[in-house]
């Protein structure tokens, strides 16, 4: 798995890291407005630099998978749009020639992973006519209830004169590694987690060829959820992207148990300075012989799916 140079993105599936912070993104207002001495040093950066050479300026977590079929189309996935939706299509939809979204899929129903849903309109595709298509969304039953009764004008099955709501086809998953699902030609394990006490999120696993683990909200494993990823389980992953908890503690341990062939670290709060945390990282990989480094917004990663 390399970055590959910019002329073969047209022949190469790819992963685009919309935002990888917390659901607050950061910076974090409270350590501007409210400053503390000496003041925040993540967030301070998080402001003296555009967010496109800033890597310590984090929107919520979302990934988007860009899918390169065996005919050469690319069809476009995003996994969760939270708050900051719009505000991650205007910086990296345009930053990286992305037209619209074909699907998406939704890991639980907290805002930092539904709330963008207003706002998908904006990524629709058309067809011939130039009319708006239908965009499937993948989503669990429990999700699928809180989604309702937030956006009922969402849910609804027929859009009224004039409305530029999004016209969604809703799909109902389940949270069960044996029961995969298709979206945009790609094939997607359920992974759940625990997601703090007693509540379950959803992780997925895809590709063919590379096999990549996408676990944005994670606080402990399921064993049937860390026997599918893990190197002594069903087979070692290609690329393992993981929310970073507390770094130096279970996230690194699970890290090492998986044991993938890259593992890249989302969901960062204020703690994680980048470049910092990334040497320190460095330190750790050299150690256990599995490169880990925190990813940050708008990193491409060109991979075979």
């Amino acid at each position: 798995m390399e970055q590959l140079p910019a002329g073969d993105a047209a022949s190469s599936s790819s992963v685009i890291f919309l935002g990888t912070g917390c659901s607050g993104a950061l910076p974090d207002t409270r350590c501007l407005i409210r400053p503390t001495a000496p003041p925040c040093a993540v967030c301070s950066l998080g402001v003296s630099l555009p967010p496109e050479r800033n890597p310590n300026y984090r929107c919520n977590t979302s990934l988007l998978i860009d899918y390169c079929g065996d005919d050469g189309t690319h069809n476009y996935i995003i996994i969760d749009v939270g708050k900051t939706f719009r505000e991650q299509v205007l910086r990296w939809f345009v930053h990286h020639k992305i037209p619209w979204v074909n699907s998406i899929i939704l890991t639980h129903e907290h805002a930092d992973a539904v709330l963008g849903l207003d706002d998908v309109w904006m990524v629709q595709p058309k067809d011939c006519s130039n009319d708006l298509r239908r965009v499937p969304v993948f989503l669990t039953q429990f999700t699928m209830d809180s989604v309702a009764a937030r956006f009922p004008y969402l849910v609804k099955n027929e859009v009224e004169e004039g409305d530029e709501v999004s016209q969604l086809d809703w799909t109902i998953i389940e949270g069960d590694v044996d029961k995969p699902f298709v979206s945009s030609g790609l094939e997607f394990v359920s992974l759940p987690v625990m997601h703090g006490v007693d509540y379950v999120c959803l992780g997925f696993l895809f590709g063919r060829k590379a096999r990549v683990a996408y676990l944005s909200d994670v606080s402990s494993f399921l064993p049937q959820t860390e026997y599918a990823i893990s190197k002594s389980g069903a087979g070692q992953l290609d690329l393992l992207i993981l929310e970073a908890n507390t770094l130096h503690g279970e996230t690194l341990a699970a890290v090492k148990r998986i044991r993938p062939k890259r593992a890249l670290l989302i969901g960062m709060r204020h703690d994680f300075e980048h470049y910092t945390e990334n040497k320190n990282l460095a330190k750790w990989s050299s150690s256990e012989g599995i490169p880990v480094q925190l990813a940050h917004d708008g990193l491409r990663v060109f991979i075979d799916l």
